[in-house]
């Protein structure tokens, strides 16, 4: 008996997604529990597993933008025709052939290195069977996918074979400037890291992953380079430019949105976080970065301000009871608020490690729909790309969202003569029909407040 298959909807606010990839052919017997098709949404890219056992027809191609819910194939019992009219398959009919090894090439330093090419992957006609991730990081690395061995069902490139492919070839690079692998390489470029400035401490003053970590850790706000555009070149709003685009004009359109601007003195956080530097060298506490002071600070004044830590529905303004922070992480094509549950319960250590698990597994394409849900107020940083002021727009449900600026110097005055200060500006957008500008005003001067004294938010 045919068996239809329906495109899930992920996450409670889910409308859309688009099949980025097949991952097995038309005709192929598929398994419960198999990974059926990549899945690209508004917020995360997931592989759907099929949900019964059968052969494989598709009624969709690869490529194509559905709403949830809507009929995307079919698996049938041998034999067994689609019902219906079922629309024409994504791929040729026939398994999967395997490309004959050593056909592909790779580019850049590995190929000049002179390293043998490792066994190509399984193909479906002239296409590549990779993960959208796994292009992303092999572009970034110049490295061709043919030569790289896949793991993933049916021979599927996923972005950890690339890494793996990269790190096993390292070694055989010869050495030129500072010595690191093409891996490291690519990470301290993303986050925005001069490797010149970076001690090594593999053999012979390597650069290695931990190093990068010690000197800025994969949580912490970093400058995320998109494809560059090009003159003429149309993007289509869909995906998550669709839904970013959608909810913000929703947001602007809906709500009545001002931004206070105020500036707060960092001096005593940039000390105490020197001093756990010094502290906690060696051990298995988190150093919290800036951006994660921060997020504890707002945490606690939320707890002291709860018109900022609310929703306005139609029957007035609910103030929520948990204070849950969600932190702006940019990812190529956009962005994605992953979210600290329970942020105000948490200390700053705590905070500190959840906020990096959740930024990787966001850059990594791992991060579930669930972690990205339920956010009663959001940071956003444009720090690291040295914005001091901007007007960022509010999450709708929110009624609030604090913009961070860059840690700069600043100039106070005692008794005429001008002494360094260390401060930045902080955004605060807020909803007037929730929130009038005093009791926000008073929301920024609790923060500075809870800034100056960082001792209190070790807790």
């Amino acid at each position: 008996m045919a068996v239809e298959v329906l495109l899930p909807k992920i996450g409670l606010t889910m409308q859309e997604g688009t099949i980025d990839e097949w991952l097995v052919p038309t005709g192929a017997p598929v398994a419960e529990g198999e990974a059926l098709l990549r899945l690209a949404t508004d917020k995360v890219d997931v592989d759907v597993e099929a949900e019964a056992g059968g052969l494989f027809h598709p009624v969709v191609p690869a490529g194509t933008t559905v709403p949830a819910g809507a009929l995307i194939g079919w698996l049938l019992a041998e034999g067994e025709q689609p019902p219906g009219d079922a629309g024409t398959p994504a791929q040729p009919t026939g398994a999967p052939t395997v490309a004959v090894p050593g056909t592909g090439a790779s580019t850049g330093p590995l190929a000049e290195a002179g390293v043998a090419a490792a066994p190509s992957v399984n193909r479906v006609g002239d296409r590549l069977l990779s993960s959208p991730n796994a292009r992303r990081v092999a572009a970034a690395a110049d490295v061709d996918l043919a030569v790289v061995r896949g793991t993933g069902p049916g021979g599927r490139i996923v972005s950890e074979d690339v890494e793996e492919h990269v790190a096993a070839l390292a070694a055989s690079l010869p050495p030129s400037g500072t010595s690191s692998s093409p891996l490291v390489r690519k990470l301290a470029k993303e986050r925005g890291i001069d490797l010149s400035e970076v001690n090594g401490t593999g053999p012979g003053g390597r650069i290695r992953r931990a190093d990068l970590e010690a000197v800025a850790p994969a949580g912490a706000p970093a400058p995320v380079e998109s494809a560059p555009a090009r003159s003429g070149e149309v993007i289509p709003l869909t995906g998550m430019r669709g839904t970013i685009a959608r909810r913000m004009h929703a947001s602007l359109q809906e709500m009545a949105q001002l931004t206070h601007g105020y500036e707060v003195r960092m001096d005593a956080v940039v000390s105490l976080r020197d001093r756990l530097k010094e502290e906690w060298a060696g051990s298995d506490l988190p150093v919290p970065s800036i951006n994660d002071f921060l997020l504890k600070a707002a945490a606690l004044a939320l707890r002291a301000h709860p018109l900022l830590n609310a929703t306005v529905r139609d029957d007035g303004i609910h103030l929520l009871d948990d204070i849950h922070l969600g932190f702006a992480v940019a990812v190529p094509g956009g962005l994605m608020v992953p979210v600290i549950e329970d942020a105000a319960a948490l200390s700053l250590t705590g905070i500190a490690g959840r906020a990096r698990t959740l930024a990787e597994a966001a850059r990594a394409g791992r991060i579930s729909p669930a972690q990205l849900e339920g956010a009663t107020f959001t940071v956003t940083s444009l720090g690291g790309y040295g914005v001091d002021f901007f007007t960022p727009v509010i999450n709708p449900g929110n009624v609030a969202i604090l913009g961070v600026g860059r840690l700069r110097d600043g100039v106070e005055w005692a008794d005429d003569r001008p002494l360094r200060t260390r401060v930045l500006t902080l955004s605060l957008t807020f909803d007037h029909r929730a929130v009038d500008g005093a009791p926000a005003a008073e929301f920024l001067r609790t923060l500075g407040e809870l800034l100056s004294k960082p001792l209190r938010l070790l807790v």
